[in-house]
């Protein structure tokens, strides 16, 4: 495969007199089929390829890229890259220093049991329209109607071959398979409601059939009608919550992931995607209860953000942010690990052959308790369990969160007694990790484009975590 490219590109970047030197290979093949509305709307393939060079001359980066592989355009953009480092190094007066890591040389490769494109346009597309068929019946059963439904299926294959001056090469292939439905159910009476659902894997068509989706949203789509119909107004008093798995796994990859990414802490991030409230000496403070530990680990089978090694062929592992309600680690590049004197845990990440590695996530989540959905529940006398979510926000510091339960019931004595509505979770990150009294069994993972960068760089992850308890909390409405 393009060995022999990438290979020269590091070898003569050192020969222009570059003391670092990395070169990526990245293929990635896309598609989607759309369905809005019971019609297909797109069935669309992308395929894109390149190679990437960076290096480090004197105390500056430079980067460029190419989709032309041939040997005169690599030696183009390996002097185009050595030459504006050249250029910056004379600017600069601060430099960068690629710090260590555990460097591999590897190739990895997963493998799918079937193949997405070996499932045909139609079979795939029926397969959307058996889900809408479903959602339709589900809401017309009870009397509402679903005027909006936007269902899509896809994959997002991914190839790389990444190789630094310093010793790693590292060969890797992800297939990837996702589902994303949006639909929205309306009542002359009582107004509309929502529900979107992201889901992915790395593997193959096998994921899409295991989901179940015309079941899946068929039961989404019953809910929404028994909301509108149901539901009554959240408690005004202050209450005791249980918070479903979703919206735990949500707030740990806005409230700990990103917050956690060392670019951000160290300001690079400020003009794209915001702040951190953790500062270097923040490391090691408390930020939650005992109960709380959220880790971010590239290395789970079959997830969304799978990956072995990062894209400076750093190895991957399990990278503890929050360790029993103390700060205790931030995602490293090799960049920012020198700044912070550790080693690179390899965050390295970049979703296409022409944009730079950058500090990012993979499956950021809570890891669980001992305690069953039942258990929480049935240590409450008057509070809510808020199941599921279809609105949130968080300010650029992720400090100040909020989150518009759609799924959510009273609970009275212990047990569900009927739907809540539009329930809201408003509070800080410090203020919702110290709540949280006890943590479930029940681990659950959700799929996610997590955007970050300039260009903007949306890349697959998973985030996850089980149902915790929440004491003494005081709800807010949504009001139109």
């Amino acid at each position: 495969m393009y060995e022999d490219l990438i290979g020269f590109a590091v070898d003569y970047a050192q020969r222009l007199g570059a003391n670092y030197a990395e070169a990526r290979f990245q293929r990635d093949i896309r598609e989607e089929i759309i369905l809005k509305n019971g019609v297909p709307e797109v069935s669309a393939r992308t395929v894109s390829r390149g190679v990437a060079v960076r290096v480090l001359v004197g105390n500056s980066m430079g980067f460029a890229s190419t989709s032309e592989l041939r040997k005169p355009d690599i030696r183009r953009i390996v002097k185009d890259a050595v030459a504006m480092a050249r250029a910056a190094s004379k600017i600069v007066s601060r430099g960068v220093l690629m710090g260590e890591g555990e460097l591999g040389r590897d190739k990895v490769v997963v493998k799918p049991r079937i193949r997405f494109d070996s499932v045909d346009l139609d079979a795939k597309t029926e397969y959307l329209r058996e889900a809408d068929k479903a959602a339709v019946e589900a809401c017309e059963r009870m009397g509402v109607k679903l005027p909006s439904r936007l269902i899509e299926v896809g994959r997002w294959d991914t190839e790389k071959l990444v190789i630094t001056s310093d010793g790693a090469e590292i060969y890797q292939s992800i297939p990837r398979t996702t589902l994303d439905y949006f639909i929205t159910a309306f009542d002359a009476q009582k107004g509309s409601v929502q529900r979107f659902e992201n889901l992915g894997e790395s593997r193959g068509w096998e994921a899409a059939e295991q989901w179940n989706l015309p079941e899946r949203i068929g039961g989404e789509a019953g809910t929404l009608a028994k909301i509108l119909l149901e539901a009554v107004e959240p408690p005004k008093e202050e209450v005791d919550v249980v918070v479903g798995s979703e919206i735990v796994a949500l707030s740990c990859h806005e409230s700990a992931g990103h917050p956690g990414e060392a670019d951000r802490v160290l300001g690079r991030e400020a003009a794209q995607a915001g702040e951190s409230y953790i500062k270097h000496e923040g490391l090691g403070s408390r930020i939650g209860s005992e109960v709380v530990t959220v880790v971010d680990d590239p290395t789970l089978p079959k997830s969304f953000g799978f990956y072995l090694y990062d894209e400076e062929g750093v190895k991957a592992r399990e990278r503890k942010l929050i360790e029993n309600g103390v700060l205790k680690e931030l995602l490293h590049n090799r960049e920012t690990a020198a700044v912070f004197e550790v080693e690179s845990n390899g965050s390295a990440r970049a979703n296409g052959y022409d944009v730079e590695p950058i500090v990012r996530m993979a499956n950021t989540y809570m890891k669980p308790g001992d305690h069953s959905l039942q258990e929480l529940i049935e240590d409450i006398d008057h509070g809510v369990y808020i199941k599921s979510y279809q609105e949130w926000n968080i300010d650029d510091l992720r400090w100040n969160q909020r989150y518009v339960g759609v799924e959510a019931y009273l609970i009275r004595n212990g047990r569900l007694e009927g739907l809540v509505r539009d329930p809201v979770l408003e509070l800080t990150t410090r203020s919702f990790y110290s709540s949280i009294d006890a943590v479930g069994k029940e681990l659950q993972f959700y799929a996610g484009y997590c955007g970050k960068g300039d260009p903007m760089q949306a890349i697959p992850v998973w985030f996850g975590g089980p149902p915790v308890r929440l004491r003494s909390v005081r709800l807010g409405r949504r009001t139109a």
